[in-house]
């Protein structure tokens, strides 16, 4: 496996996060070639879950 992050272009250390990557988010993408494997890091997944709790309303927590 070749993950790359998406956002930072980080590649993990399969022996030190294994294989697929701890903490490390994936969805499928649909391209012209098919579908492939979108990665993003640990550290980007904590980023983005922290910038959609800022974004809701008050009232759902």
């Amino acid at each position: 496996m070749a993950a790359v992050c998406s956002l930072c272009g980080a590649s993990p250390h399969p022996e030190l996060e294994g294989d697929p990557p701890l903490g490390w988010s994936a969805d499928l993408v649909d391209t012209g070639d098919g579908p492939r494997t979108r990665w993003v890091c640990d550290v980007c997944t904590r980023r983005y879950v922290r910038s959609i709790e800022a974004k809701l309303d008050q009232e759902w927590w």
